[in-house]
């Protein structure tokens, strides 16, 4: 999707600039977070980063003059240079994973936009907590992969984290101002719990019989949000839902006993949180995920999104269902997951994305994905996720196990879907 003509608001008297690094800018949430930028002078692009889109990355640079772009694949970053070029732009071109640190830490980068897709995130968005950047985390792998280092390392430095996920986001804005920043137990606060909304993707009303025949471009089609495939496939198996479940007991210092989940269809109301007296504060929007950058971007102060207001007189009901883990396997694992800690959330993780890349490309069928990803967790055993090697290695190990299931297995017949 294109960048349109926008028009620049000016700087409000006051508004400190921020100078951004978006890593994985040609991505659906990047590109909402530069719509977000264009509209706002005090916000200066400094980096852009993607794997391998040049044909974005060289709109991207063109219109917000970045001093550099990081294309992690070497033959589109030269291909990048060379469009660059042509077009009289000064940006910078840098290559290779390593390149995504560097433009993550750099001293003139004070507010980084984490939004690569899966565990290729980590290295870049870890070592920008490091060095106490204004995080906007819109990568659950990070924490999903990586929770309890992750927040130990938050806690030694002067970073602060910021969740771009709309649940997390809107969870974020219903807990009390002193509790919000990540890391402390929020009970202490009179929470009871946190709930976590789910539209329950394009085939909540689907009869299960007919998941086998699932194509790619169906699970593809989410009914509320625009997202990339990988995501919207997590969505469709409501593995996003049992990542996020992961994601907010980091978040939020709970158990996931504290987290619920609840079917809800309209995507309206984006997460609530309960407390003890019985209240129940709940964040309501229109399904755009500019208004949870824009709040992260500003935050503490509020600015214009773009999105459209929520006209809630046009809304016939908002309606609310208890998920059924029978139908939907991958938030059952990722709950047991949770429970489970450790490397198992990595393992879980590292399983889903070899599972969702094989259906998508058509060499596994919908329900393999969550058989494939239970069958890594019964052959892997779950260790203490201390260290950074720790979690690497069970990050391959689980890779190279579910790459092994799925040749091993005769995909024809399928593979057993998992029971709780």
């Amino acid at each position: 999707m294109a960048i349109g003509p926008t028009t620049v608001l000016s700087r409000p008297a006051g508004r400190p600039s921020a100078s951004i690094t978006v890593l994985g800018s040609t991505g659906s949430i990047g590109k909402s977070t530069l719509e977000v930028i264009a509209l706002h002078a005090e916000y200066h692009v400094f980096a852009l980063t993607a794997n391998s889109n040049v044909p974005v990355m060289v709109e991207q640079c063109v219109r917000f003059q970045p001093r550099f772009a990081v294309m992690v694949d070497g033959q589109a970053a030269e291909q990048l240079a060379g469009e660059l070029r042509k077009a009289g732009s000064a940006t910078k071109v840098l290559s290779g994973a390593q390149a995504l640190v560097e433009v993550a830490t750099h001293p003139e980068a004070d507010t980084v936009m984490a939004a690569i897709v899966g565990s290729a995130g980590l290295p870049p968005t870890l070592a920008a907590v490091e060095h106490s950047k204004k995080m906007l985390l819109a990568n659950k792998e990070a924490l999903v992969m990586a929770g309890e280092l992750f927040m130990r390392t938050l806690a030694a430095s002067n970073a602060v984290l910021l969740p771009i996920d709309s649940e997390h986001n809107a969870v974020f804005q219903c807990l009390p101002p002193e509790s919000r920043l990540a890391g402390g137990d929020i009970r202490r606060q009179g929470v009871r719990k946190v709930i976590l909304t789910a539209s329950g993707g394009p085939f909540r009303t689907l009869p299960v019989e007919q998941f086998g025949d699932v194509t790619p471009e169906q699970a593809c089609r989410h009914p509320n949000w625009e997202m990339g495939r990988k995501i919207s496939v997590d969505s469709a198996t409501m593995m996003n839902k049992g990542l996020e479940v992961i994601e907010a007991c980091f978040l939020f210092g709970v158990g996931p006993e504290h987290v619920e989940v609840l079917i809800h269809p309209q995507s309206i109301v984006h997460s609530m949180v309960e407390y003890m007296d019985g209240s129940v504060i709940a964040h309501l929007g229109s399904p755009d995920m500019r208004i949870p950058i824009a709040y992260s971007l500003a935050w503490p102060e509020r600015i214009n999104s773009g999105a459209a207001f929520l006209d809630l007189t046009r809304q016939a009901d908002l309606q609310f269902f208890a998920p059924d883990l029978e139908r939907f396997p991958c938030l059952r694992l990722g709950m047991e997951a949770a429970a489970r800690g450790g490397t198992a959330p990595t393992i879980l993780n590292a399983a889903n994305e070899v599972a969702v890349e094989s259906f998508l490309s058509g060499k596994i069928s919908f329900t393999d994905i969550p058989a494939i990803i239970a069958a890594v967790l019964a052959q892997m055993s779950c260790d203490q996720a201390d260290t950074i090697d720790i979690i690497r290695q069970a990050d391959e190990q689980a890779r190279a196990t579910a790459r092994r299931i799925i040749t091993e297995t005769e995909l024809g017949n399928g593979l057993s879907a998992p029971t709780g």
